[in-house]
């Protein structure tokens, strides 16, 4: 209980900080997610927000690496962005549901494009979910909570721990090709 809440609780005034008393819906801790995005500053901030909630975020800067990363590290969940360099994000995602290896991985499309119709479209090639950009922390973790209601994702009561064989560190992991980087402490 914060401060906030125990001066309210002093004063009788029980009504505590909204965003606490929702009751968040979390994924598993040690739910692994790959983040494909060419903005390192969206890997980077939205690999900060999944590592709070005790995920373990992997990026990579173009859909080609991804498609590599999500075959070798067997993400539960993956971010992918539309405009890419070199294969787009439309195409990633014919790829992903095409290969039994990821046909089954949760996919939210994340893109800065405000047309709608690009929602109506992933959704016909096999998008779980679509995300406009720029994002809050309310919006990445309500769609998160979407999944795992719909099943897609096991809910934080099923594991506790992290998974066997899943090292955990303070670092963010970013592919080879991109820049390392690192929580400041």
């Amino acid at each position: 209980m914060g401060q906030l809440d125990r001066f309210r609780k002093l004063l009788g005034l029980n009504k505590g900080d909204e965003r606490r008393s929702t009751g968040r819906v979390d994924a598993a801790r040690g739910t692994r997610v790959l983040i494909i995005d060419d903005s390192r500053t969206v890997v980077a901030a939205l690999s900060h927000m999944l590592r709070q909630s005790e995920y373990l975020p992997v990026g990579a800067s173009d859909a080609e690496r991804g498609l590599e990363l999500a075959v070798v590290e067997k993400p539960d969940l993956i971010f992918l962005d539309i405009v890419l360099p070199g294969l787009n994000g439309f195409a990633a995602l014919r790829r992903l549901r095409k290969d039994k290896r990821t046909a089954d991985i949760p996919v939210i499309m994340i893109s800065g494009n405000p047309q709608a119709a690009e929602q109506f479209y992933l959704e016909r090639i096999g998008a779980d979910d679509f995300m406009k950009k720029p994002f809050g922390r309310a919006e990445v973790f309500s769609r998160i909570a979407k999944l795992v209601h719909q099943g897609m994702l096991r809910p934080r009561e099923e594991i506790s721990e992290q998974r066997p064989g899943v090292e955990q560190d303070d670092d963010i992991r970013i592919s080879d090709d991109m820049p390392e980087i690192t929580q400041r402490k």
